[in-house]
């Protein structure tokens, strides 16, 4: 049985995988944003090893949190699953004066991924709408651009395309996989969401946990445990170093090579 981390489990999907675990035996740790929301966690998903608390959205929380995470370790998988929506009508700031759908949804992944102990492996929760995403990285925070709650969304979850596969290039020894889960019927899905929501948390348990032969893969993109295709320049060597080394220089974290 695997022991799995899931960033982002007070509700949603990640609640949703944290059960699909447990359910099947594994040891799950549960996040969530606060200590409020960690008890909520913690009671919704019975079985639960235990819960961390750390709010994604602070440069220092998240790297607090992977301490956290690193004093329960090791872990067999990480899922980075926590994020924000794309309703933000305007520009939200951080305390570290960044918007706050990079922070969350992109900065904080890079964050955990280089300061938690490495995992076998590694899966990051993206959308269909990273097809839309920008791809030059010229202006990662939003101070040129006019602000977009949905294009900063897209370009999020473009993020963690390039990031899982950033990783399945220069981490040999650890299974690195992205995934678009659905547009399903969660808080941030929407209650018209058409797909469906028994299906939306199997793809990256089953990453996660599987010894089947078409999930110990490293570099690939899925939906519904298949593979699925991808925006191609996010498997570029040169995009991939530009996002790693941009989120180093704003948060302070080098990327770990191995």
């Amino acid at each position: 049985m695997a022991r799995v981390f899931i960033t982002g489990s007070a509700d949603g999907l990640g609640q949703l995988a944290a059960r699909l675990l447990v359910k099947e035996g594994h040891g799950v740790v549960l996040h969530a944003r606060n200590a409020r929301r960690a008890a909520e966690a913690l009671a919704a998903v019975a079985g639960a090893e235990t819960v961390v608390a750390g709010d994604l959205s602070s440069i220092a929380d998240t790297k607090q949190l992977a301490e956290a995470v690193n004093k329960l370790g090791p872990f067999d998988a990480v899922i980075h699953n926590a994020a924000i929506g794309y309703r933000e009508a305007r520009r939200i700031e951080t305390t570290d004066g960044l918007p706050q759908v990079f922070a969350v949804n992109s900065l904080a992944p890079y964050i955990l991924t280089c300061l938690i102990n490495p995992p076998k492996r590694l899966v990051y929760i993206s959308s269909g709408l990273h097809r839309s995403g920008d791809l030059t990285l010229k202006d990662l925070t939003w101070e040129q651009r006019a602000w977009s709650g949905y294009s900063a969304y897209a370009d999020s979850k473009l993020h963690n395309v390039i990031l899982a596969f950033a990783v399945a290039r220069k981490w040999k020894g650890v299974y690195s996989n992205a995934l678009e889960p659905g547009w399903v019927a969660t808080k941030m899905g929407g209650a018209g969401a058409p797909d469906s929501l028994e299906d939306a948390p199997k793809t990256q348990v089953w990453l996660a946990t599987s010894n089947d032969k078409e999930a110990l893969v490293s570099g690939k993109y899925f939906y519904h445990k298949k593979p699925k295709t991808f925006l191609t320049e996010a498997a570029d060597a040169g995009i991939q170093d530009r996002f790693l080394t941009a989120c180093a220089m704003l948060s302070g974290v080098a990327f770990p090579e191995m």
